[in-house]
């Protein structure tokens, strides 16, 4: 699968040590891209809440659309990079999501929550190729060695993205559903109603996909940039026999719990501070606040790429894990400022998780990195699962008590960190075999 330079450009380098930092660069711009569209959906929760008047279950169906797209396309997304290669991939990606944000074009003329739904979904899919790019791809644009920091700090780019994203987010897209309360519309003001604010909804995405066909280009011209070791001949479904190996199918199984975790505490932000006994704020200013939620995951990853040069990656994973259980249980039994500010700072020790879950589980894949990360991927369908589990747990009880969903997945990441706290052996490596 190596790649010619085009004519007239600079020669094509060979991921490893003298990596180009152009290339480097464009990743940190992807995951920035791609994390910042995902964290839209903790502000697009509570205005298709209330537009249709969902439930808490039937809200978190929106997580669930979005993140089975990783289950269903992660697996053909790596084998769109056996073929095409990563930066080729990429714009596959990248164009997918376009097409996603233009969707929302016709699901707001349809005026139903579902077609919002297939929306959000193709969204999804583009942005799962995008990530089956970059995470084995930064990997590679470097030491071996450094390769947990350095994952650590392209998902720090990721975490400003999901920063800024929601606090600009809010404004567009929530902003008017503090001075309209849609339970006392009926008839025609209704459905001009909703119709509107499917509008706003439109505009924003519209902007969005301007933005992602911009980066798309940029990405093509730099096409040719990069030489790709050759990746061995497969089927489709060839991956899965590295779930054989008991690290990387732990660390999979790490992926899921993380991803759920973060996306369900991340979808009730807004519904959880606006309660009268939490911050008893408005949704916009809750909306903002969820940008401090991701800003201390951006904070955290820009320390934790320090922290884990230092430090044994496993047992770091582990006290992050366990320190969110704590903050989880201090939000859950207390009220007011403190029961609101200990949950949005859950995303500071939620920072090194993923990249280190990820890179933890991927030492010793070799040429089988572009595989081993779109099996990683498919595990980030926790998304679509864990929340509506709490959002079940909350309509049957109430937000509080649906935060034991995620600490029961934090348990099982500091189970695996512990596992993975020492260098990767052959021992990890060997694959189990099957038992018929």
């Amino acid at each position: 699968m190596a790649l010619a330079p085009a004519n007239g450009a600079r020669a094509a380098a060979t991921p490893g040590d003298d990596a180009p930092a152009d290339l480097r660069i464009f990743v940190f711009i992807l995951f920035f891209v791609f994390g910042g569209i995902t964290s839209l959906n903790d502000v697009l929760i509570p205005k298709l809440k209330d537009l249709f008047v969902l439930s808490d279950f039937e809200a978190m169906l929106i997580q669930s659309a979005f993140f089975s797209a990783y289950f269903l396309i992660s697996i053909p997304a790596a084998g769109l990079v056996r073929k095409f290669g990563y930066m080729r991939t990429a714009v596959i990606g990248l164009l997918t999501m376009t097409a996603g944000c233009l969707f929302f074009i016709p699901a707001a003329s349809s005026g139903l929550f579902v077609t919002f739904l297939g929306a959000l979904f193709v969204l999804a899919a583009g942005i799962t190729i995008v990530q089956v790019v970059a995470n084995p791809l930064i990997s590679l644009l470097g030491k071996p060695q450094t390769a947990h920091s350095r994952l650590t700090f392209a998902q720090a780019f990721n975490s400003l993205g999901t920063t800024i994203f929601p606090i600009v987010g809010a404004s567009l897209i929530l902003g008017a559903l503090a001075t309209v309360d849609p339970s006392a519309l009926s008839g025609d003001a209704l459905t001009a109603y909703r119709a509107e604010e499917a509008r706003v909804v439109t505009q924003t995405y519209i902007g969005l996909a301007i933005a992602l066909a911009i980066v798309a280009g940029a990405v093509w011209l730099r096409r040719n940039r990069l030489v790709e070791q050759p990746a061995p001949s497969g089927g489709l479904f060839k991956s899965f026999d590295l779930l054989r190996r008991p690290r990387f199918a732990f660390g999979t199984l790490g992926i899921f719990l993380y991803v759920g975790a973060e996306v369900a505490i991340g979808s009730y932000i807004v519904l959880y501070l606006t309660q009268n006994d939490v911050l008893g704020i408005d949704q916009v200013s809750a909306g903002h606040l969820v940008g401090l939620y991701w800003g201390g995951a951006m904070v955290g990853r820009f320390i934790g790429s320090g922290i884990l040069r230092v430090f044994s990656p496993g047992k770091v994973l582990t006290t992050y894990a366990l320190v969110n259980v704590l903050l989880l249980l201090v939000s859950a039994n207390t009220a007011g400022t403190v029961a609101g500010y200990s949950l949005l700072a859950i995303g500071l020790f939620n920072s090194i998780m993923f990249p280190t879950i990820f890179s933890l589980a991927s030492e010793g894949l070799g040429t089988r990195a572009a595989e081993g990360s779109g099996l990683l991927a498919t595990a980030i369908v926790g998304g679509a699962i864990v929340p509506p589990l709490a959002g079940l747990v909350s309509d049957a009880s109430s937000i509080r008590m649906a935060f034991i969903v995620p600490a029961i997945c934090y348990l099982g990441i500091a189970a695996f960190g512990w596992y993975a706290r020492r260098p990767h052996t052959e021992v990890d490596m060997a694959e189990v075999p099957v038992q018929i």
